[in-house]
């Protein structure tokens, strides 16, 4: 990965990016514990709740670093998993756009070989 600087703008274009992803997963997360609540009738439900919710903490923890170093590669995934669209990276300079698109087409690649799926995702187009 290329080091490169980030301009007042594109940071502005990445902190939105970032934020739109972080609450619709949020969304999804907390609609999820809310099914998850709803048939809890014993102690053990609690406990499965819980156990959920540290597994998806870590998860999201791990997912959403905001360090520039790394925003071309959690950009690239929330792509892939559907978060963002590439709408959303708009204004960037071409290189970042660029390292993110070679990015997700690895992610695709890798997920259709683990798979045996093919190699491209309805979630992702080229960004142009």
């Amino acid at each position: 990965m290329i080091e490169t600087q980030w301009t007042k703008r594109e940071k502005d274009i990445a902190r939105k990016a970032f934020g739109v992803a972080y609450e619709r997963e949020c969304k999804a997360i907390y609609q999820n514990v809310r099914k998850m609540a709803v048939g809890i009738n014993d102690p053990s439900g609690l406990w499965r709740l819980s156990e959920y919710l540290t597994k998806i903490r870590e998860e999201i923890d791990e997912k959403y670093d905001y360090r520039y170093s790394v925003l071309p590669f959690v950009f690239a995934r929330l792509i892939c998993e559907g978060l963002i669209t590439q709408e959303d990276l708009a204004g960037l300079s071409e290189e970042k756009l660029t390292e993110i698109r070679r990015i997700a087409e690895f992610m695709i690649e890798s997920r259709g070989k683990r798979a045996n799926l093919p190699g491209k995702s309805h979630l992702f187009s080229p960004l142009k």
